[in-house]
């Protein structure tokens, strides 16, 4: 049988998008066929994956990623378990791997916004790390079988940057809970939006905080809204999801200090799955204010629940989004502020934009992107459909 492996070390929830493009990527794999299935993964998350059928394999390989551990030992492991095609769902691909091998690059962020905004590290190590990141991304590009994007943005940024034959990228777009217009049935649970000290009406993002995500600038556009007495929209809540990281905590101190927003700008943390919908379907609106995104998962989530979207007229955001979101200029707070201020004041405006993401959602499918990659699979190896 043939044995196909797929590094799931960001496997979960936790791990943000990447982590759920992985869960989902496996969870839709067929049970049976002529593949063998074997799924690497760390300790924090080895007990969270349960192999469901007999072709799944799980394997222990706890070396985090982007490390030198991760470097050396990987190819030793996915060799051990005579792997015949391996796909790796990053782009932090061993150099020294010799098994034949799929890569799936979600966005070229760090290549396009190398900042020291974005790290933790001082100069030096910093400048180490930028150098190795480049190393690693051109052999992934240069030395995989197939690249996997989840966008065309994706793919015209990956030609940009490198000089490859456009055929060797297929654009494979992620997928989306499919929804019916009854699931956008408000259900307030006061003790889990109490727990968050959230109240009605608030407006949502769900994601992390690396500064490519602009949510300085959306936080900024936010306070214009509720301070201006123009308005009559003042009394919202921003909801800002995500693990309090690094990141984070610096996004809390510029919203508390510079901008005294107090109450008016609420910090979850990690929030798991099975709370995410309560969340989303309580929103009056959720923002997307990234300068530059591969896919934007969560945008498709939200307009799964029935939450009008306004987003970012950056990266790929108007590809997969389409005419079911408004858009501004994330260079541009004032532009924010208005088109958001515009979606607040007109429920009709909210209703149309509910009514499109309904439509648009259905153009993605957690099992179409798993055929479409297996598809890859079966071609490189030169199996039949």
């Amino acid at each position: 049988m043939i044995r196909i492996g797929i590094d799931a070390r960001f496997f979960g929830p936790k791990q943000k998008g990447l982590g759920r493009y992985v869960q989902k990527l496996i969870e839709n794999l067929p049970n049976s066929g002529d593949f063998e299935f074997v799924i690497f993964l760390r300790k924090e998350n080895f007990d969270d994956f349960q192999p469901p059928a007999k072709n799944f394999k799980k394997v222990l390989a706890d070396w985090k990623w982007y490390t030198f551990a991760e470097q050396i030992f990987m190819p030793i492991k996915i060799w051990q378990e005579k792997i015949d095609l391996m796909h790796f769902p990053h782009f932090n691909v061993p150099l020294f791997c010799l098994t034949k091998f799929v890569v799936t690059i979600h966005d070229l962020v760090l290549k396009r916004f190398p900042t020291k905004k974005a790290t933790t590290l001082n100069p030096l190590l910093y400048k180490i790390k930028e150098l190795g990141y480049k190393l690693v991304l051109s052999h992934a590009v240069k030395k995989s079988q197939k690249i996997i994007v989840p966008s065309n943005f994706t793919k015209n940024e990956i030609l940009n940057f490198f000089k490859i034959n456009p055929e060797k990228i297929k654009v494979i777009y992620e997928g989306v809970p499919q929804q019916t217009t009854n699931n956008k049935q408000q259900t307030i649970n006061n003790k889990l939006l109490g727990k968050h000290s959230i109240t009605k009406p608030y407006v949502l993002y769900v994601g992390n905080a690396y500064p490519h995500k602009n949510l300085e600038g959306f936080i900024l556009a936010f306070a214009k809204i509720i301070n201006n007495k123009q308005l009559t929209i003042n009394n919202y809540q921003l909801v800002l999801v995500g693990e309090i990281d690094y990141f984070y905590k610096k996004i809390k101190r510029f919203a508390i200090s510079n901008l005294q927003l107090a109450n008016k700008v609420v910090f979850t943390g990690f929030v798991p799955d099975e709370e995410l919908p309560e969340l989303y379907k309580n929103a009056v609106l959720y923002v997307s204010p990234a300068f530059s995104e591969g896919f934007g998962l969560p945008s498709l989530e939200a307009m799964s629940y029935g939450v009008p979207v306004v987003g970012s007229s950056g990266g790929a955001q108007r590809e997969i989004s389409g005419e079911a979101a408004l858009y501004f200029n994330p260079h541009s707070v004032d532009d924010m502020a208005e088109k958001i201020s515009a979606a607040l004041k007109d429920k009709t405006s909210r209703n149309d934009l509910t009514s499109r993401g309904y439509e648009q959602i259905k153009k993605y499918s957690w099992q179409k992107m798993a055929g479409e990659t297996l598809e890859i699979y079966r071609n490189i190896l030169k199996l039949p459909g």
